[in-house]
């Protein structure tokens, strides 16, 4: 009998402990698959586009930002075009998809010499800031990262600077190699905001930037990072990739990417910064972060020994759509739209067509074709920076409820064969509403690596709060409150705008002008909440008093113009030093004051109320009471009271 015992104690053991190891499996399992959100996007791409709006407000529009080389980068403009294909160092296109003002940095804003900044590639100094500006969008100064587990993913791949340079400035030999290598640009940015989250940058050719979100996403998912931002970059500082393709005959002679169209005559390349900020999505909704999207699923696969090295395969990019669907635990038919890879070569597009067509374009109801459509028809081709542009497109079109056309389409590729499965070219626009199911997207890159990558972008949960739309406090990487929300009453609110140096404060007055100025409906008390709670403070500091937004836009105006205006106080902080108290004596206080702002300021009335609380044990009269001058209330004129 006792050894009976003994046995069923034993089972017992071994069937709690089967239980706890089953269930620490599925755990595991499930985080493999766990959602990731998308907190805020940053960029820069062709055609002036400075910021994720102003990329919709292109894409939207069909505007065409193919544009003639720069004449900035001491590129030899007069010899370096020659109509003849087999002009040996000469390019038969001259134009292509670039950046305004890619010489332009504001080096003391990071803290960079302005020799250092010399000898940094343009990528670099481009990444800084647009890493920065993600970061603000989430509502999450980025001092508030410094220590954190917040990881650095970037795909690059034109490492060229300075390559053409034979005479170096005099103290610039031995930094060139830093300022050019391509580990740094992750590096950089985890060095400068001192994040201590894994930092590497991703060389895959054209799929960098996908192939980084995907390892981001990885990290996310293990807890080897708390954030992450991820992205990619292109600057080209040289055109040989110009010449280069020239010869391969892969370039469009007329500078446009018509992507899956009868008239593809091959690509043009472009330039682009974007980045991500990445979080968990449990962890988003419980830090307060905005929730701009879900990475639902991604996967990334090699074609191996395929028809040629750089060749597009076709079974390999099933492969891949079908291992992201997998990832995503979703039926090819539960997405509705790819933003495609979409080059507007002869040979690429007609076997990425093929593909989609063999595997999201079987099955699905004659009415619910995926839609195809690619960015690079707006902007060119973007190489590492293409796949990051695609998916904050395509969060923008979530955001908007619109399927933007693709444009350049006289009609679709005679080469593929549309018939064998429901896939259907966005020659025009199209509604995009929500429906009972999630709206998703797939996004596609394939490298002349080999190296391809699909990711599929899902709309956010629907008991998330709209992005900026959340009264919940905003936290930093490690949960912590980055400062107190409190609904702002009406009445008086200051606008804090700040700078490192007096030029900058008025570049960002003008930019907050234009913004008040041109958004219709603004919440004054939101837009000051947030200028104090989410953006760094920095030296050079302006407050503009105002009821109203037009009051707003003027002062803000003044300040941009630096001539005095009603309400606009501006000067230099200067270090901060101890907490002083002054007593003020007597004769500084008046009947009824504070009345109006206690009246006004929940934060006001809520901090008084502690300070009655305080004084209660010590007093035989109401503090409110005296300022509002209640009956029976104490007046000023006791000493005591006072």
């Amino acid at each position: 009998m006792e050894n009976e015992a003994k046995l069923r104690d034993y089972l017992k053991r071994t069937t709690a402990n089967l239980r706890v190891a089953r269930q620490s499996l599925e755990e595991l399992k499930e985080k493999e698959h766990e959602p990731i959100a998308v907190v805020a996007m940053g960029c820069r791409l062709p055609g002036g586009v400075r910021t994720p709006e102003e990329l919709w407000d292109l894409v939207a529009e069909g505007r065409d930002a193919i544009a003639p080389f720069p004449t900035d980068r001491g590129w030899d403009l007069d010899t370096l075009y020659d109509p003849d294909p087999d002009r040996q160092g000469r390019t038969y296109v001259r134009e292509g998809g670039f950046l305004d003002g890619v010489d332009r940095f504001d080096a003391p804003f990071f803290g960079i010499s302005p020799r250092e900044a010399l000898s940094m590639n343009p990528q670099q100094r481009l990444l800084l800031e647009v890493a920065w500006e993600t970061l603000e969008h989430a509502g999450i100064t980025p001092a508030s990262l410094r220590g954190s587990r917040t990881g650095v993913f970037i795909g690059a791949t034109d490492f060229d600077y300075g390559s053409n340079v034979t005479d170096l400035p005099e103290g610039l030999e031995g930094q060139m190699s830093l300022g050019a290598s391509g580990a740094i640009l992750s590096g950089r940015v985890a060095y400068t905001l001192g994040l201590e989250g894994p930092a590497l940058t991703v060389d895959t050719a054209c799929s960098s930037s996908l192939v980084a979100l995907h390892l981001a996403c990885q990290s996310l998912r293990k807890g080897e990072s708390s954030m992450a931002l991820t992205g990619g970059t292109t600057v080209m500082a040289t055109p040989t990739g110009f010449i280069e393709y020239s010869r391969q005959r892969a370039l469009s002679p007329t500078a446009r990417c018509r992507a899956f169209a009868a008239a593809a005559d091959g690509t043009v390349w472009a330039e682009g910064v974007g980045v991500l900020l990445l979080e968990r999505l449990s962890d988003a909704q419980r830090n307060g972060h905005p929730v701009l999207a879900v990475v639902r699923g991604s996967a990334i696969n090699q074609d191996g020994a395929s028809n040629g090295l750089t060749a597009p395969n076709g079974p390999a990019q099933q492969r891949v759509i079908r291992a992201a669907l997998a990832n995503a635990r979703l039926k090819p038919e539960q997405v509705d739209t790819v933003e495609a890879h979409g080059t507007g070569t002869t040979l690429g597009d007609p076997i990425e067509a093929g593909a989609l067509l063999a595997t999201y374009g079987q099955g699905r109801p004659a009415d619910r074709p995926l839609w195809l459509g690619s960015l690079k028809s707006n902007l060119g081709h973007a190489a590492a920076a293409s796949g990051v542009a695609g998916i904050i497109k395509t969060v923008m079109a979530l955001r908007h409820g619109v399927l933007p056309r693709t444009l350049h389409v006289d009609q679709p590729s005679q080469k593929v064969d549309w018939e064998s499965g429901a896939v259907r070219l966005l020659t025009e626009a199209r509604p995009w509403p929500r429906g009972e199911e999630p709206r998703r997207a797939g996004v596609s890159s394939f490298g002349a690596s080999g190296t391809n990558a699909h990711t599929i972008i899902e709309e956010p949960p629907a008991d998330v709060p709209e992005a900026g739309a959340s009264d919940a406090p905003a936290q930093d990487g490690q949960g912590e409150p980055t400062a107190t929300a409190a609904p702002l009453g009406s009445g008086v609110v200051p606008l804090v705008v700040s700078a490192r140096s007096a030029g900058s404060l008025r570049g960002q007055a003008e930019r907050l002008g234009a913004l008040v100025d041109g958004r219709a409906g603004t919440e004054l008390g939101g837009v000051g909440f947030s200028l104090v709670s989410s953006r760094a403070l920095f030296e050079h500091r302006a407050v503009v008093l105002a009821e109203n937004p037009t009051d707003a836009a003027t002062g803000l105006k003044a300040l941009a113009g630096d001539v005095p205006g009603d309400g606009v106080t501006s000067g230099i902080a200067g270090p901060l030093g101890g907490r002083v108290f002054v007593f003020p004596g007597q004769g500084s206080q008046w009947a009824g004051m504070a009345v109006e702002l206690l009246d006004s300021s929940p934060v006001f009335a809520s901090r008084l109320t502690e300070c009655e609380r305080a004084l209660s044990p010590f007093v035989d009269w109401s503090l409110e009471d005296v300022l509002r001058e209640a009956p029976g209330a104490p007046s000023l004129e006791r000493v005591d009271v006072v």
